[in-house]
């Protein structure tokens, strides 16, 4: 299949897996937020609390994901003709709103410490920081087997690696602490945490609007696609071209193909079928709407 997408059944079974690894995900991470909160409080470490913090929008934007994926795969209704496939791109958009909120809140309680340095116990910083970065790196490990083209699950990664830079950064403020008791260097990792965050959330919340706009996916050129219809040999031209997402890992398309006036009802729907079904491999265009006609529409008929 063109460019190695999985579509068809493969989806279906993909979001399957999906769903599993965001249990098992959102367990260990529920369970060591418990651990990091506890940790930045007796050891007085706030890039333990930050990284906390980040933690916490990290087990809120899992949920966030599992309750998009469930919605994802209810079928289609009258009211929603193509199901509730847009789920997937709100609760990714949701992902990145906590993670700006929540380097926000990182950089306000960092700035206040650089002022006003605090103590801290960096042995136990240190061996919090360093359960946490495991707990990160087996968690994006599992979701970037995954994740596929899914906005969604590419959320759930974002935050993953996001948290394990900040699990780096945390170790490396329980580095300064024990070795020459540096505690502004705690604060500072604090803001590094939050820069990271900012990133990682940028690309996000960008692509996630870009499908929410209705924009044309990145692996779909418009000339590439009718490089590929027009290949198949079934139709003359094709024109008022249409590409968008229904969900990240779910394109549609609609066009109007030009195709032998002489042909017969039947021989003309056989030409769309050997074409929808090049979309599909080259693709993975499952949903595509064309319109057969013998000669091109007049510019002014376009809408």
């Amino acid at each position: 299949m063109g460019d190695g997408h999985d579509h068809g059944v493969d989806v279906s079974v993909l979001r399957d897996r999906q769903r599993r690894v965001l249990w098992w995900v959102l367990a260990a991470n529920g369970s060591f937020l418990v651990v990091e909160v506890v940790g930045g409080i007796a050891f007085s470490s706030l890039a333990l609390l930050a990284d906390a913090a980040h933690m916490a929008t990290d087990v809120s934007g899992l949920a966030i994901a599992l309750v998009a994926q469930a919605l994802l795969s209810r079928p289609s209704s009258r009211r929603h003709s193509y199901g509730l496939q847009r789920a997937e791109v709100l609760g990714a958009m949701a992902n990145g709103i906590l993670l700006v909120a929540t380097a926000g809140w990182i950089v306000f309680e960092a700035v206040q410490r650089l002022g006003d340095e605090v103590e801290v116990d960096g042995g136990g910083l240190l061996v919090v920081a360093t359960f946490g970065l495991v707990v990160n790196v087996v968690s994006a490990a599992l979701l970037a087997r995954v994740r596929g083209r899914s906005l969604n699950l590419r959320g759930a990664y974002v935050h993953m690696l996001a948290d394990a830079a900040g699990s780096v950064a945390a170790i490396a403020a329980g580095v300064a602490v024990v070795v020459a008791d540096a505690y502004w260097v705690d604060a500072a990792a604090s803001i590094v945490i939050a820069v990271l965050v900012l990133w990682s959330s940028w690309g996000l919340l960008r692509d996630t609007v870009h499908v929410l706009l209705e924009g044309t996916p990145s692996e779909m050129d418009a000339e590439r696609v009718i490089e590929t219809i027009t290949a198949t040999g079934a139709v003359d031209a094709v024109h008022h071209l249409h590409v968008w997402s229904l969900a990240s890992d779910a394109p549609a398309l609609s066009a109007h193909l030009v195709v032998d006036g002489s042909l017969t009802m039947h021989q003309a729907q056989e030409r769309g079928a050997i074409v929808r079904r090049a979309l599909e491999d080259e693709f993975g265009v499952i949903h595509s709407t064309l319109e057969l006609e013998c000669h091109p529409c007049l510019e002014d008929e376009h809408l």
